[in-house]
């Protein structure tokens, strides 16, 4: 078998387990391997860190051998697909499909191969029968591309679910941070410790009730019975706790499950401060109360842009609840705007630090300077003007759900030459002190403002990209001049 032909069973085998095809690096792992490369070589080649790099394939060799029913490892990787290729386990029933054990795989499906009489989309082979079945619903999860290092990032993360049990997480960030990325890569990598695990976006703002009832409907496919309620009509599950008869969290306590909602900002008010539920929403508000509460082994993930009150409320480090705040990448963002081919690496960072390191933001400029500077970092920098071409649409979506108080906030902070203090109110922002404070605390809850300590002293700074928009749109020449120095 040539590396092809390899490569192509291994993808079959991996969507017969998960329904999902090879990612763009677990490909590439995998070529690496028949080539004979070190994982360091693979790293460096993905820009990646050898951590990272060891990470997938350690998942990939154990998912590979939970289909085969024997060890696979990257010293027998290709021997164990030969054997397959030319043992009964594998045949070709037609031109169309392939034929692994009791599975059939037709290549032009959309469906996930099922297993005979199961109602469940997505499930492992499982040879001995000995362990739990995963059953993953994660058809709006975003697929795994090029993954930029956020190793901390995804350790913290796996001690907080695998080690400390902790129920309710959000991460946080502004537009094009990472914070689905680095979701879909902790997915990943901690799948097999989950009974169940269930992808949804909120980003067209379902009803709770709605959202409720299409993840029930997920639990019942993947065949878990619904818990039975004791005389007084209340499920009591197996460690005694009550729920009030919520059926979401009698699954989450029956089962061991890995939630995670996407866009969550998009159940909230917009012109309204941080936090605030849109109208019939507040009940998203008591579910999260209620997980991060109620004692079970589960998981929900918030990916948000803005901060739940609840999450502000009842996190701590010694809590079952807690917040990973995303910030820009440093130097690894480098390799961001190589694979761009901008190759000027003195001129990288200070890219880099213009666009605070933010994935998404460097890749729309970095297009840009190939579209109108021929690559050039050296002449797009020369300029004294910020440029945000295609960010600025990107967003106004953050900026459309500012309250006008935040807005006026806003504008005094993009027009000050140097970060300010907020021990008084300027007088032209027409706000009370208690008012002012609320907006920073709002601000700093979407991840709009930036905290520089200077002894025992705070001060508040805008993204050089955020003053440029906010001067573009936001423009308020009657209070520039009591802006240009620190309070």
């Amino acid at each position: 078998m040539d590396v092809q032909e390899v490569l192509k069973l291994a993808d079959d085998l991996v969507f017969i387990n998960t329904g999902k095809h090879l990612d763009n690096l677990q490909e590439v792992i995998l070529r690496g391997t028949l080539q004979g490369q070190k994982y360091s070589t693979i790293a460096d080649e993905s820009h990646c860190s050898e951590g990272h790099i060891k990470d997938i394939a350690s998942a990939l060799w154990k998912l590979l051998s939970e289909v085969l029913g024997e060890e696979v490892n990257k010293s027998n990787f290709r021997v164990r697909l030969e054997q397959v290729k030319l043992s009964n386990l594998w045949n070709f029933n037609n031109k169309d499909c392939v034929h692994i054990g009791n599975v059939n795989v037709c290549e032009n499906s959309s469906q996930s191969p099922k297993l005979p009489n199961s109602p469940i989309d997505e499930e492992p082979l499982n040879k001995g029968n000995t362990e739990p079945k995963l059953r993953q619903f994660l058809a709006e999860m975003p697929k795994s591309g090029i993954f930029y290092d956020r190793t901390s990032e995804l350790t913290t993360l796996k001690q907080w679910i695998l080690h400390e049990n902790t129920r309710l997480i959000a991460i946080l960030g502004i537009v094009g941070i990472g914070k689905t990325a680095l979701a879909v890569h902790l997915v990943e990598q901690i799948k097999h410790e989950f009974d169940f695990i269930i992808w949804r976006s909120l980003a067209t703002s379902p009803p709770l009730s709605i959202l409720k009832t299409n993840i029930i409907q997920f639990f019942s496919r993947g065949g878990a019975p619904v818990p039975a309620p004791n005389a007084d009509g209340v499920v009591v599950p197996e460690n005694g706790a009550t729920t009030g008869g919520l059926p979401l969290l009698n699954y989450l306590q029956k089962y061991r499950c890995l939630l995670i909602l996407d866009d969550v900002q998009m159940v909230n008010s917009s012109g309204q401060l941080a936090g605030n539920y849109q109208p019939k929403y507040e009940d998203y508000g008591t579910l999260f109360r209620q997980v991060a509460e109620l004692s079970h082994n589960s998981c929900l993930v918030l990916l948000t842009s803005e901060k739940p009150r609840e999450i502000a409320a009842l996190e701590g480090s010694n809590q079952p609840v807690r917040s990973l705040q995303l910030n820009g990448l440093g130097v690894e963002a480098g390799e961001i705007l190589r694979e761009k081919g901008l190759a000027e690496d003195a001129k990288l960072s200070e890219l880099i630090e213009q666009y605070r390191g933010n994935p998404l933001w460097l890749k729309i400029v970095a297009t840009m300077i190939q579209d109108l500077f021929d690559g050039s970092l050296s002449e797009f920098l020369s300029d004294d003007t910020l440029f945000l071409g295609d960010l600025e649409s990107l967003l106004h979506q953050p900026f459309n759900r500012l309250s006008e108080s935040e807005k006026q906030v806003m504008s005094w902070l993009a027009s000050a030459t140097a970060p300010v203090s907020i021990s008084k109110v300027p007088e032209n922002l027409q706000l009370s002190r208690s008012q002012f404070l609320k907006v920073m605390q709002s601000l700093g809850r979407r991840s709009l403002v930036e905290k520089i300590p200077e002894g025992d002293r705070t001060f508040f700074t805008l993204a050089p990209v955020l003053k440029e928009y906010v001067k573009t749109n936001y423009s308020r020449p009657n209070i520039e001049k009591e802006a240009r120095s620190p309070l």
